[in-house]
């Protein structure tokens, strides 16, 4: 299914849930709605899915403006983050609901049910309640009964993020590969960058009711036109100081000086501001291109095989990722090193001027 959205916009009472936006998602494509709560990626879905009508703008199905109709006359199937299953039925009566309402035979059920659940290993459950099953289990049957109903727009509206970890790796990698035959149109709502990249795809960044980016994910990472998609887009935040740009390096605020890479040549001299990642910036010097910047300790967080260090910059917090759990003492001195390769320079009205390996023109960007 194409899905065109044209100037789409949400108010409810006084509040603007999403404002006008346009975006077209092809035939077979994978689609990633990313944003922190609030974004408006759930108010976007409903409109989607017709739950919710638009106060502004059209939704179209292959062309067909189906603008005010409900779910019940779309193409459409939706999978939420709680699971939603008929707990007086069996997990096979449960897959089975929406093709018994389709008036399919029995035999054409029980094949799709049991294709389906080998799909994604609830199989051996099938003569099971919900209530007997994992909380994995019973969203892989919720995700069952949403495939098997064929629709041509499958949306998923964070349906991990009830899972422990383990969990959710598994289903993550398993979606990919169940949508990797193209014949659904899918899109999936996310808070996380990190899960948005794993999924791959194309990404829509969101950020209060407003789409801030749209690409292919890769892209929109690498290329963030915006400060506000860059803070959405990384996790932790990017670290971004005040800094003067010249003609072969960029100063920060304490006068630390970093030399301009290839892809920030020839910026217009002046103040700008310069967006380094935490992974870009680093305990090790692993090389003599990296630019020591000082700092104290607030925080030692560990995560996981990784140690996070939040260090007092002039007037600024950065965040510094380490390899492996270590320790440091807050207020203790610290000096980390930047890669002036891995930079992204931006105006100070927050617009993007460069990045590490720009595609010029590769990008969809919203102004």
């Amino acid at each position: 299914m194409t899905l065109t959205l044209d100037g789409v916009a949400k108010r409810v009472g006084a509040e603007q849930h999403l404002h006008p936006l346009s975006l077209e998602l092809q035939p077979g494509s994978f689609n990633v709605l990313l944003g922190r709560t609030l974004a408006g990626k759930t108010t976007l879905m409903r409109l989607m899915a017709g739950l919710d009508a638009p106060n502004a703008g059209r939704v179209l199905e292959n062309g067909k403006d189906v603008t005010g109709k409900s779910v019940r006359h779309r193409d459409v199937a939706m999978v939420y983050q709680q699971f939603i299953n008929y707990p007086a039925m069996t997990v096979y009566e449960n897959i089975a609901s929406p093709l018994r309402r389709q008036g399919k035979d029995n035999a054409e059920i029980d094949a799709k049910v049991r294709r389906t659940a080998a799909m994604l290993r609830i199989e051996p459950y099938l003569a099971r309640l919900p209530a007997e099953l994992s909380g994995g289990q019973q969203q892989r049957c919720a995700i069952a009964r949403a495939l098997v109903k064929g629709a041509g727009l499958l949306l998923l509206d964070e349906p991990l993020v009830n899972l422990d970890y383990k969990l959710r790796e598994e289903l993550r990698a398993e979606l990919r590969d169940i949508f990797a035959d193209g014949r659904t149109t899918v899109v999936y709502a996310t808070t996380e960058p990190q899960e948005a990249l794993i999924l791959g795809g194309n990404v829509t960044v969101l950020h209060e009711g407003r789409m801030l980016q749209t690409g292919p994910t890769g892209d929109v990472f690498h290329a963030p036109v915006s400060l506000d998609c860059a803070e959405v887009f990384s996790d932790p935040p990017m670290n971004v100081v005040d800094a003067i740009l010249t003609n072969d390096r960029v100063a920060l605020s304490d006068g630390t000086s970093l030399p301009l890479s290839a892809h920030d040549r020839n910026l217009p001299a002046g103040p700008c501001k310069v967006g380094i990642r935490a992974n870009h910036l680093t305990v090790l010097r692993r090389n003599e291109r990296l630019v020591p910047i000082k700092g104290r300790v607030e925080l030692s967080e560990i995560s996981g095989s990784e140690t996070f260090i939040h260090l007092r910059h002039g007037g600024t917090t950065l965040i510094a990722r380490e390899d492996g759990v270590h320790s440091h003492p807050i207020g203790s001195e610290i000096q980390v090193y930047a890669d002036p390769d891995r930079i992204f320079v931006f105006s100070t009205a927050g617009r993007l001027v460069a990045a590490p390996n720009w595609r010029r023109g590769a990008l969809r960007n919203i102004a």
